[in-house]
């Protein structure tokens, strides 16, 4: 039950952006990809992804913090039996001292004496030690989380396509990706994770969106550079421009020039708090080569101007 800021490597004041950053490091540096021949690192890897859930789930660490639950997530006993503060093996209820070390000690008989029950009978601490009111236990850790990644599409993650994974058990899963999903973005599916004593822990999906060849994301907006002919451009166009969602068509206005942007509204990233955003297109002129009748024209064309006059020059 390791400390999940000692974990991280971070100051129990840290920002959740700190946090964030220290994740990312160590997951980089301990994924089970890059560390195939160590066993360990995978645990770690592990271990790290844990905190990181932990830290970052508001409710969980402010409960953490103030001693209510422990690094796995599970309720620490408001009291129980163990090492006393004077002695081992202890049981300090008030000023006395008892001595459990003993194997041949009644403990129903103790509590009978302390609390008026009875060690047999219905309603008393029947079953010695463990039969006290459930007070001491400690809840069964749950098995360790399992980490996947999951490389996902340009598109699929701007359109939020269902995305299928195989888990080790050798299942499948269809995952519904949340709106305003980035690359890194985590996903927990609950008791799909390594059996352990208190049940099985999660599977924690971390996702990789894969790079296009030719939108740039900027936020939830995307940022297109189209090329277009230099007729297009001058006379203006209706052409078609690729969306994740499928092509749309564009109108060019008459006389535009390379640079100039325009925008299609709701053709990019689910936004968190709903809608979507915006995909931008840069027009970019895209001249000829070796076309002899536009050298010809341009040659004889006298009212091309100084384009570079408002920058003095």
């Amino acid at each position: 039950m390791a400390d999940p800021y000692v974990t991280l490597g971070v100051a129990r004041s840290a920002s959740e952006d700190e946090i964030k950053k220290a994740y990312r490091k160590l997951a980089k540096e301990l994924h089970p990809d890059r560390n195939k021949d160590n066993p360990k690192a995978s645990e770690k890897f592990s271990q790290v992804t844990q905190a990181y859930d932990l830290l970052t789930d508001k409710d969980k660490r402010a409960r953490f913090d103030r001693g209510e639950i422990d690094g796995d997530g599970n309720p620490i006993a408001p009291f129980g039996f163990g090492s006393g503060a004077g002695g081992s093996g202890g049981f300090q209820p008030g000023g006395g001292h008892f001595d459990f070390s003993g194997n041949e000690a009644d403990i129903g008989d103790l509590f009978e004496g302390l609390f008026g029950g009875n060690k047999r009978g219905g309603g008393g601490f029947s079953g010695g030690f463990g039969g006290f009111g459930g007070f001491g236990r400690r809840a069964q850790p749950k098995g360790a989380n399992a980490a996947y990644r999951l490389a996902v599409s340009f598109e699929d993650a701007a359109k939020l396509a269902p995305q299928r994974i195989t888990l080790r058990d050798g299942k499948t899963i269809d995952l519904k990706l949340p709106a305003g999903v980035e690359d890194g973005t985590q996903m927990r599916l609950a008791g799909k994770g390594e059996e352990g004593p208190g049940g099985p822990g999660d599977a924690i999906i971390t996702i990789e969106i894969q790079p296009h060849r030719f939108y740039v994301r900027d936020g939830d907006d995307i940022k297109l550079d189209l090329p277009i002919t230099l007729a297009e451009a001058v006379l203006g166009a209706q052409v078609r421009v690729p969306t994740p969602d499928g092509p749309v068509m564009l109108t060019v206005p008459k006389g535009s020039s390379s640079g100039k942007v325009l925008r299609l509204k709701g053709r990019a990233f689910h936004k968190k708090g709903g809608g979507r955003g915006d995909l931008f297109v840069t027009l970019m002129v895209d001249l000829p080569v070796d076309d002899d009748a536009l050298i010809e024209f341009v040659q004889g064309w006298k009212n091309g101007g100084n384009p570079r006059g408002r920058m003095g020059v």
